[in-house]
């Protein structure tokens, strides 16, 4: 019988087969976000509408074509999250975290929607590691997020990846920019699309960020915004990029990158990987100071960035980064009969409580089948229990690569101590020998 419930168009399931690699990567990101002072935190998966109309823009096709929205049942108008600043803007000021001491760090590691074209390194539902900090207009505050960005990227030994770097200004020098912006696509409006007519008075910025391959061509010969920056936008720059230059992180000053968010000023970034074709975009962000203040909140300034998850792990596969699968059970206890298979129970449960992973036979199957199973699983080591066991108390150990065999005593202490001497946790240190040193001080329990 066909199954008539599928997954809907643009998510994805993913499985044990390929879970394990995104725990690692999520994990690492998140505990070396801390390394800097960056906590975790986590938001609602959906918003108040307005939120993101208010952040991310109304002319932005984020808004305009890619929203996910719905009433509730109290008439309230929602959003599922198209991204992670905003809402991260908005727990800043309603727990009143922008209150406390300065900076606020913070990370997350959430999924987002938008209802965009399937494609490789685009899906309707993504998954995102990002970084929010409040309470700093100084460039060192963009400086100290690009280099944890840089630097997470070498902890995965990822290559051919660039930095590109811009200034998209202020309100104040914006304006300029603007008329500049709209007296040329004024002059090339037969040309453009129907949506960046509408964006032609209101906010001509989004037109250099529109995905029509016609638009796209026109925005090649518009205005740069560099050559209109006021004083204190083009010092802000050169201060990055002095920065930038003292912790040896190389870049590329990329005029023509704008994001596709309203609410960034000055300071945009991206980095770019050539392993990913048209997706090429890894990680972008930028500054948005203003937008705490146009939630409602305290005049601060605030800086922040996401990387996708999928496109991440496309170009570690890319470029042949493994990261090694852990060995999904230490001990494998068969057993025939019923109390040979309560005392495989108890054994397996006390090995579990000392961070080992065990199983033993929940269905009933065969000694034959139970050992079957237990090589497809992948086992170390396979023990079987049944009467002449249990009167001994007393079983053989197997290793299941080698084929050695040990006695030993069935009693937790015995079975534990063994594990334990057998160096079962080397599966951190080979992680670490992959990845040159990511793991250096995480516990084996928690990979």
């Amino acid at each position: 019988m066909a199954l008539e419930i599928k997954s809907i168009k643009g998510t994805a399931d993913v499985l044990p087969s390929e879970s394990y690699k995104w725990q690692f990567v999520e994990r690492l990101f998140l505990d070396t976000a801390k390394l800097y002072g960056f906590g975790e935190i986590r938001i609602p998966t959906f918003e108040d509408k307005r939120l993101f109309i208010r952040s991310v823009g109304d002319t932005t096709d984020v808004v305009q074509k890619e929203m996910y929205t719905f009433t509730d049942q109290g008439g309230r108008e929602l959003a599922l999250r198209p991204e992670g600043t905003a809402g991260v803007n908005r727990a800043v000021i309603e727990s009143g975290l922008i209150n406390g001491a300065l900076p606020v760090k913070l990370s997350y590691a959430l999924s987002c929607f938008r209802a965009e074209k399937p494609q490789a390194g685009r899906m309707r539902e993504f998954h995102q590691l990002g970084m929010e900090l409040f309470g700093s207009a100084s460039p060192s505050a963009d400086a100290e997020i690009i280099a944890f960005v840089n630097n997470f990227f070498g902890l995965l030994n990822i290559q051919n990846i660039s930095l590109e770097i811009n200034s998209i200004g202020c309100p104040t020098c914006r304006k300029e920019y603007h008329a500049a912006l709209r007296a040329y696509f004024e002059s090339k409006k037969d040309q453009l699309c129907e949506t960046c007519l509408g964006r032609l008075e209101k906010n001509p910025l989004r037109i250099l960020d529109c995905k029509n391959p016609e638009c796209h061509e026109i925005a090649k010969d518009a205005p740069v915004v560099l050559d209109y920056l006021c004083d204190d936008c083009r010092a802000h720059f050169e201060g990055l990029k002095k920065r930038l230059d003292a912790l040896n992180i190389p870049y590329t000053v990329n005029p023509r990158i704008v994001r596709g968010l309203d609410y960034y000023v000055r300071t945009v970034f991206e980095f770019v990987s050539g392993d990913l074709g048209a997706q090429s975009t890894v990680c972008g962000g930028g500054r948005y100071d203003g937008l705490l203040g146009s939630l409602g909140g305290a005049d601060q300034p605030g800086i922040g960035y996401a990387m996708g998850v999928e496109r991440l792990l496309m170009v570690m596969k890319a470029q042949g980064i493994e990261i090694p699968e852990p060995d999904p059970c230490d001990l494998y206890i068969g057993s025939i009969g019923e109390e040979a298979a309560i005392r495989a129970l108890s054994l397996v449960s006390s090995l579990r409580e000392e961070g080992f992973s065990a199983e033993c036979d929940i269905v009933g199957r065969s000694v034959k089948a139970q050992m079957k199973y237990a090589d497809k699983i992948g086992a170390r080591y396979s023990m079987i229990l049944g009467d002449n066991e249990l009167a001994e108390n007393q079983a053989r150990l197997k290793n299941m690569q080698t084929g050695e065999t040990v006695d030993i005593a069935l009693d937790d202490d015995t079975l534990a101590q063994f594990f334990y001497s057998a160096g079962i946790d080397d599966l951190a240190e080979s992680l670490k020998n992959t990845l040159g040193g990511a793991l250096e001080g995480m516990p084996p329990a928690e990979l």
